[in-house]
């Protein structure tokens, strides 16, 4: 699929303006022609080898709709929900791989909160190697936050997305904290003084309730990640991330991450990555933590935990104030799981970008796109029950 590209180059793309639904297709691969970004090295390994055996996967009709509303195959849902680019991978091979636009196979995408999973995935190689301690309060690696509303809280807290921090991740608003952040790192123009840079940010949070508590999606808690791995590990989280995943995962092109003013990543949603890259990057977590080049990149015990989740998981997902439209589900160590059980895990990203995981069906996909909205239920629940549809097919 290689549909003409409407309006090849919007008028002048920039800080200002990056974010508007009309710019969007353009901008989220191309973000590094417009706001500062570090590299992150696939290194000199070998690039794992995505066989392809075509197949036909877009005419596979979705379970019925509602009353009155018409079926929907998996092609129809690809069509109607900003595609830039989708693949599905079973038991290693590509039975399906197509883009739309100008987006190509070496194409970087904005990943947005997918990127939120990679960080977790440096969080279980720094953890298996006995670097990071996930019980240890965040203080232990980062002294100053005790003076913070993070303090007290674990990294395990952070992993799992339930520390007590006041954070909101309404996207509408634009005084919402997610903006804020955004405005602290150079990502949108600030409308109000305030703090430069990501950590300068975190440093400004508060605490609501008793961290250790109930589910809160939160981005700064993917940030606050970020940082103690740093301070944990000596070293900034381009390097981690190129020494310990992505030169690990076999891939085919270097990922990159957008910076704030002093160079620290934008963690919970700054990373841009190819979608083969992805789908490597979704094997681990088939492989039980060996790569698709059969080089071990996390502990099968930190992918049991993943899919294990803690004792209480569901009941504080449940009890989350936010609505998660995913009745039983849960979350562990930066990924989504949609449904009751361990069988399907996801990585999510506002604006549709989404890795889908299915254990027993051993399937990948991967879809990148480029929603008007941050958030769309019309949209993500429709794309999910198509790789559902494919994995049941499969």
């Amino acid at each position: 699929m290689n549909d003409t590209f409407l309006g090849e180059v919007p008028p002048p793309v920039g800080m200002m303006n990056w974010q508007r639904p009309e710019n969007l297709r353009w901008s989220f691969q191309h973000l590094a022609e417009f706001l500062p970004t570090a590299a992150i090295s696939r290194g000199q390994g070998p690039i794992a080898e995505l066989p392809f055996a075509a197949a036909d996967l877009e005419s596979i009709v979705l379970p019925p709709a509602l009353a009155g509303e018409p079926a929907m195959t998996v092609g129809s849902v690809m069509a109607s929900t900003d595609t830039d680019g989708w693949m599905l991978m079973h038991r290693g091979t590509v039975l399906a791989e197509s883009y739309t636009g100008e987006m190509s196979s070496g194409s970087k995408h904005l990943l947005m909160s997918v990127s939120k999973s990679l960080v977790g995935a440096v969080v279980g190689a720094l953890s298996d190697a006995g670097v990071l301690d996930i019980d240890a309060p965040l203080t232990t690696y980062v002294p100053t936050l005790a003076d913070t509303g993070y303090a007290g809280a674990t990294v395990r807290n952070l992993l799992d997305m339930r520390s007590g921090i006041a954070f909101s991740e309404d996207y509408l608003d634009p005084r919402a904290e997610v903006r804020l952040l955004e405005e602290a790192i150079g990502w949108a123009p600030p409308a109000v003084a305030g703090p430069t840079g990501m950590y300068p940010y975190l440093m400004t949070l508060r605490q609501k309730w008793d961290h250790g508590g109930v589910f809160e999606y939160r981005s700064c808690e993917t940030d606050m990640l970020g940082w103690i791995c740093e301070a944990a590990a000596g070293a900034p989280m381009p390097t981690l991330m190129s020494q310990l995943l992505w030169s690990k995962i076999g891939a085919e092109a270097d990922a990159m991450i957008g910076v704030d003013q002093f160079g620290t990543g934008m963690f919970d949603g700054g990373i841009n990555a190819t979608l083969r890259d992805l789908a490597r990057f979704g094997a681990l977590f088939l492989g039980d933590g060996l790569s698709l080049t059969g080089e071990r990149v996390l502990s099968a015990q930190w992918i049991a935990q993943t899919l294990a989740g803690a004792p209480d998981s569901r009941e504080a997902f449940a009890a989350s104030p936010g609505d998660n439209r995913m009745p039983g589900g849960m979350y562990r160590n930066q990924m989504w799981f949609p449904y009751p059980g361990n069988e399907v895990l996801l990585s999510l990203g506002i604006h549709g970008q989404l890795i889908y995981i299915n254990r027993p069906a051993q399937v990948i996909g991967v879809k990148l796109s480029s929603w008007p909205h941050p958030q769309d239920a019309t949209k993500l629940f429709p794309t999910l029950s198509a790789f559902d549809a494919m994995a049941a097919a499969l």
